[in-house]
């Protein structure tokens, strides 16, 4: 008898085999998986009784919160579709997201009702507002409505291509495109990364990402299937995190670049407990070898990144460890994981491809885009057929971003197509300025953004934020990158900032930087 690859299945199991572990931390708030899930079936019944149906869509906005944790349990297993928004986007972009994605109810946390309600009268198929935490005229309160449920509800057949989520990109550049992430989808990506990465009932994951991005890398799934413990984290502060690692035993996190930045450069008065032997993922954006460097020698944590896209579910490539590595230098290991590694055993087929369709050669130089197919690739865009068959032309998932293949067969991104700056005819990879920039003793963070030129066409322009009590000049920097890089890589102008734009996972946002390109480049 054939059974649907679905998420539900490690849910199935971790309520026979965990049930008396613990399985979340929410502050003082302490929860088996017996409590957990005996929490889920009543929201699950709840949702039924308000006449949710298979396929149905239910949108959140919240933090990192054991209620948003028990949406990726209580929604898909009724057959429902959870829709996680990211919470930092604007009202409008929650009254689009929920419409578009034709939610029927929508559960939010107190920090973002009356957003919500400022664009109220535009959410006519809303049908039931329930707020997750606090009380406000208008709003069903979560906790008195999941009290009064039972938790016996009706179990539905779910099949493997039925949709488990949709997932809205962030719209940096036209509306947010939802992506259809199937059942299949992200139970292959679990045990694609459980492959990879092994981990045991003695694991103790920390949120540091938020669960709206990807379904938390599907980590909200792969923590419960090896029977770990959820320590939820509803604000990202170095402080925070060292003190919860300490408190609370954590063995492991994931975090996109920007976020290790802030560990790496947090003050010496946080690292005081600090424990040695933390694993973490990173993803979202290529990280600088440096700041690799400097998280595994200073705290003597071990890194591994990730590459993948949302419509990917999220993984694609790991950065593999091979027993030749063991041989290099610190810093040598640092800037082969700073690459984007090799295909998942479970992820599909990965090609760095020429304008023409044809595989660039593993030289390291040669530039291509990235191009997938297989098991984790999203079903599609959300009601937009023509996004979606312009990303799937030629039967593969284009993914826009520009990287080459060294002689090993690790894939390494250069940039966004829209970041490589053209210079006089040659191609500039701002991820690799960057990268060379972060080894400044004076610079926190960069981001590398092309701005117009009369002669060359383009040149870099570099934003750079400064560490605390740090002085250095513009010329200072740019002989800096001299030393380490082709002189026409280096930096025409530099701009000191005191913080970057970033998106709510940690992604420098470049269009805002080449938005004021009129104000600040120079000819």
């Amino acid at each position: 008898m054939k059974f649907p690859l679905t998420p539900m299945e490690f849910a199935r199991r971790a309520r026979r085999l965990y049930s008396d572990r613990e399985a979340v931390i929410d502050g003082e708030l302490r929860l088996t998986y017996g409590q957990f899930f005996e929490r889920c079936d009543r929201w699950s019944s709840a949702l039924q009784k308000f006449g949710i149906k298979h396929g149905d869509r239910v949108a959140y906005i919240a933090p990192n919160t054991h209620k948003q944790l028990e949406s990726f349990y209580a929604v898909p297993q009724i057959g429902a579709v959870v829709v996680p928004v990211n919470y930092r986007l604007t009202a409008q972009d929650f009254a689009y997201i929920i419409s578009h994605s034709g939610s029927r109810i929508v559960c939010v946390h107190s920090d973002y009702l009356d957003a919500v309600d400022s664009v109220r009268e535009q959410l006519t198929g809303v049908e039931h507002f329930i707020a997750l935490e606090g009380s406000k005229d208008g709003w069903s309160d979560y906790e008195e409505i999941l009290a009064a449920a039972d938790h016996q509800f009706e179990h539905v057949t779910i099949d493997e291509d039925d949709l488990i989520s949709i997932n809205y990109t962030s719209g940096t550049t036209a509306q947010p495109k939802g992506v259809m992430i199937t059942h299949r989808n992200a139970y292959l990506n679990i045990v694609g990364t459980l492959c990879h990465h092994n981990m045991t009932p003695k694991d103790r994951y920390l949120w540091t990402l938020p669960m709206f991005h990807a379904n938390g890398w599907t980590f909200v799934w792969i923590v419960t299937a090896c029977g770990g413990t959820h320590i939820c984290l509803r604000r990202v502060e170095p402080q925070m995190i060292f003190q919860l690692i300490a408190q609370e035993n954590v063995s492991m996190f994931c975090a996109a670049p920007t976020v290790l930045i802030s560990i790496a450069n947090a003050p010496q008065e946080f690292r005081r407990d600090v424990k040695s032997g933390v694993h973490l993922f990173t993803a979202g954006a290529p990280p600088a070898a440096a700041t690799i460097e400097r998280i595994e020698k200073e705290l003597g944590w071990k890194l591994t990144q990730l590459y993948g896209l949302t419509e990917t579910s999220p993984f694609i490539t790991i950065c593999e460890e091979l027993p030749e590595h063991e041989q290099l230098s610190q810093q040598q290991r640092a800037i082969i994981k700073a690459r984007q590694g090799v295909e998942l055993m479970t992820s599909g087929e990965l090609l760095v491809v020429d304008d023409d369709g044809n595989e660039v050669p593993h030289d390291g130089e040669s530039l291509g885009e990235i191009v997938v197919r297989g098991n984790v690739v999203m079903k599609g865009y959300f009601n937009d057929p023509e996004a979606t068959e312009k990303a799937f032309r030629g039967g593969w998932f284009h993914s826009g971003d520009a990287a080459v293949v060294h002689s090993d067969g690790y894939v390494e991104i250069r940039d966004r197509f829209k970041d490589v700056i053209i210079s006089g005819g040659e191609n500039i990879s701002s991820v690799e300025v960057e990268g060379v920039l972060l080894r400044h003793p004076a610079i926190l963070e960069v981001a590398i953004v092309g701005m117009p030129h009369k002669k060359w066409g383009e040149r870099p322009h570099a934003f750079v934020v400064l560490r605390d009590g740090e002085t250095t000049t513009e010329e200072k920097v740019k002989e800096f990158a001299r030393s380490h890089l082709a002189h026409f890589k280096a930096p025409e102008w530099v701009s000191f900032v005191e913080d970057l734009p970033k998106t709510a996972t940690g992604k420098i946002q470049k269009y805002i930087l080449r938005g004021g390109r009129s104000a600040i480049s120079k000819q």
